[in-house]
């Protein structure tokens, strides 16, 4: 058995087994676990329907919690996600409304530049929240939990006033800054306020393979791999805090940064793939001109078993966690929450194989119907919940939610007043076992004003889309998303009264951002 299955094998143990005779827990609050994958589709794992990649760990939980069939991000892209699930707010009300990167201190200073980051840090990171702004961290802080966000924090600059330490979280690890998550194997990967340096080389993203390398000898890949894993590392630094914080309760924001591209992962995951798929032509492959390579990212032999064995890689720590979880005694006062920050990315240059797996399904997994668009495939994300003795094993709710409501759920899990007054609605009816008291919204608001500027609302079956809202277009288009979740069939030239009821929507839901780029230019109907 290679290390991969036997990690996810002890891991579905984890699950069914019985409990540690170690000390038995006390505390009266739940932890919480929120695991986000990075562009991760509604169909990616096998609990959703996804036939290749292999989640068995993720599969389990799901069989003893509950699957989520329609909830949602925040939004379809990293920064305004995150900003969403972090501030209880929907896109027409929050801060950060699209990716923004940080403005670099002089004008000769290039934040691409990785080496020049390396070195001076104030290149790193994105458009940061405002001072002092209410976040899951700060509220969790307040309720008495230490906190811990490791991977993306993707709000702020790392090191500085807009770090994640300065936003309620005790411990914030990892790449922070989301440019440096498109290294797998980076120099040196922060810890708070320090960046630690770790045992690889630096390989800027978009360095060629060497002149005359055989794109079809593994060998020619062998300068993109290091001595330490990020997820790996990351990882670490979840299961210490975890073990160190155990008689306490805590909460951690597992924000990895999978399965976003580069693909990469250790040899090991690759090598059961790729046994299971078969040969597979490289990426990329382009007439055999590997001397121009034009991505921002890392050539890749095996980019479909790459692709699935990043996934099972965080299945398999995940069943590691469940076993520690075990160990300590506080795996049955532990809320575990499984999801992703958007759906798959397809660039226009397919650095990813995600519509091989059909990573979207069943919604479209094409170009222009995933990340960076409010089609379903951009915005629906798979949801597990797994909360011992509270839930009914192997639970799905058609819940319609999003995001924003994590906020006043975990408020109330916390037993504390919701800082904000949010855009969600607690969801702690279903997460504690009592569905029937679920409130409902009424519906749910998106906005986006990158890709042209898009608008989403969900009421009920209905879906209304509006795209190329920055253009001045305001056709509004209306899918039965129910009947038709690949938005196929347009109905609103027959159901006019809801068009209109969706602008009222619109309306009551838009505010101006000031930061001009978040803004979306809308042209209301006359």
């Amino acid at each position: 058995m290679n290390t991969l299955t036997k990690a996810a094998f002890l891991g579905c143990a984890a699950l069914t087994g019985a409990t540690s005779c170690c000390q038995e827990n006390s505390q009266q609050k739940p932890n919480v676990i929120f695991l986000l994958f990075d562009d991760a589709g509604y169909g990616d794992f096998s609990c959703y329907g996804q036939k290749k990649t292999e989640t068995p760990v993720i599969d389990s939980l799901a069989s003893v919690g509950i699957r989520f069939t329609d909830m949602y991000s925040a939004a379809p892209l990293s920064s305004p996600s995150r900003c969403g699930l972090m501030t209880g707010l929907h896109t027409g009300h929050a801060q950060v409304r699209g990716n923004a990167e940080v403005t670099a201190p002089e004008p000769e200073m290039n934040i691409w530049d990785y080496e020049a980051a390396w070195k001076d840090t104030r290149l790193m990171g994105q458009f940061a929240l405002k001072e002092g702004t209410p976040t899951l961290g700060t509220m969790m802080q307040s309720a008495g939990y230490k906190t811990a966000i490791v991977g993306k924090w993707s709000l702020g600059v790392p090191g500085t006033e807009s770090g994640a330490n300065n936003f309620g979280f005790d411990l914030a690890a990892g790449c922070q800054c989301q440019r440096w998550a498109h290294l797998y194997y980076p120099p040196a990967l922060w810890r708070n306020n320090e960046l630690i340096r770790l045992e690889n080389d630096l390989v800027k993203p978009g360095t060629n393979l060497d002149k005359g390398a055989d794109p079809y000898d593994e060998a020619s890949y062998s300068k993109y791999v290091g001595r330490q894993y990020a997820p790996d590392v990351m990882y670490s630094e979840i299961k210490n805090f975890v073990i160190e914080n155990s008689k306490d309760p805590f909460f951690v924001m597992w924000t990895t940064t999978v399965p976003h591209a580069p693909m990469q992962c250790p040899p090991e995951g690759v090598d059961y793939y790729h046994e299971k798929y078969g040969e597979e032509e490289p990426l990329p492959w382009d007439k055999g001109k590997i001397d121009s390579w034009p991505h921002n990212y890392y050539p890749c032999r095996y980019p479909r078993a790459t692709y699935s064995s990043m996934i099972s890689h965080i299945d398999a720590q995940l069943g590691d966690l469940i076993n520690v979880l075990d160990s300590l005694g506080v795996r049955e006062n532990t809320i575990i929450i499984i999801s992703s920050d958007n759906g798959p990315a397809v660039n226009m240059t397919s650095e990813v194989p995600t519509t091989y797996f059909q990573s979207a399904a069943p919604f479209p997994s094409q170009s222009g119907w995933v990340k960076s668009s409010l089609h379903e495939g951009g915005i629906r994300v798979p949801f597990i919940v797994v909360w011992p003795e509270k839930i009914k094993k192997g639970s799905e709710s058609s819940h319609i939610g999003y995001f924003p409501d994590i906020m006043p759920t975990l408020a109330d899990v916390a037993g504390v007043k919701c800082p904000i007054e949010s855009d969600g609605i607690s969801l702690y009816p279903i997460f504690s076992g009592k569905p029937s008291k679920q409130k409902e919204h009424e519906y749910l608001y998106f906005e986006y004003p990158q890709s042209k500027g898009w608008l989403a609302i969900r009421y009920g079956n209905w879906k209304g889309l509006v795209q190329k809202v920055n253009k001045g277009n305001n056709d509004l288009e209306l899918y039965d998303i129910t009947l038709d979740p690949r938005e196929t069939t347009n109905l609103a030239a027959e159901h006019p009264e809801i068009v209109a009821k969706m602008w009222e929507f619109i309306k009551e839901s838009h505010e101006d951002n000031p930061y001009k780029p978040f803004n979306t230019e809308i042209t209301f109907p006359e």
